[in-house]
């Protein structure tokens, strides 16, 4: 078993801290231009090249770690936005979290081989088909949210994010994400 899968409650509170700060990195050296380099990273944490290596043997180790935390985040954000606010709004809140998953999204899947992408998409889909089915159902339940809505509809529709430059997003992505929650929006007459 590779260090990236090992079980998070078997490892040192350092070796943890360590773990987060790569991560952390990654996220953030992904979105820059170029291919991310692993040394790039390292010197980011201000760990050694070795301590990384143990926690990410390869390049795409690394990559699919980033991308399944960021999955993990995206999908725990909904039933802590379902606690906070009115169904509605939890989505379209969720919505803003999904522009920033689709940044990295995007990066990551430039980065990684064809073989890996499909093993990603994989894990996402299902947890990410969850937390939208979560968002809706509450929705759906206070009548907020249309009954028509499912979340295959919503991935479908969200999809599009993954595509776009960062310019755009930045100019489109949250007029997009509005007219997504109006299309969602259940209307009495």
């Amino acid at each position: 078993m590779s260090a990236s899968v090992k079980s998070r409650g078997t490892r040192r509170a350092d070796a943890q801290r360590n773990r987060e700060l790569i991560l952390r990195a990654a996220r953030d050296l992904v979105r820059e231009p170029g291919e991310l380099k692993l040394n790039a990273v390292a010197k980011a944490c201000g760990i050694g090249q070795g301590t990384l290596y143990r926690h990410f043997p390869t390049r795409e180790d690394l990559l699919v770690e980033v991308y399944r935390h960021e999955v993990e985040e995206l999908v725990a954000a909904a039933p802590r936005l379902l606690a906070t606010h009115r169904p509605l709004d939890a989505l379209a809140a969720w919505f803003d979290r999904v522009a920033a998953y689709a940044r990295i999204k995007r990066d990551v899947f430039a980065a990684v081989e064809a073989a890996t992408w499909r093993d990603l998409t994989a894990h996402s889909l299902g947890p990410i088909g969850a937390a939208v089915e979560s968002l809706l159902a509450a929705g759906r339940s206070d009548g907020s949210i249309r009954a028509d809505a499912e979340a295959r509809d919503v991935i479908v529709l969200m999809s599009w994010l993954s595509r776009l430059d960062d310019a755009e997003l930045d100019v489109r992505g949250p007029r997009l994400l509005s007219i997504l929650v109006d299309g969602l929006r259940a209307y009495r007459s």
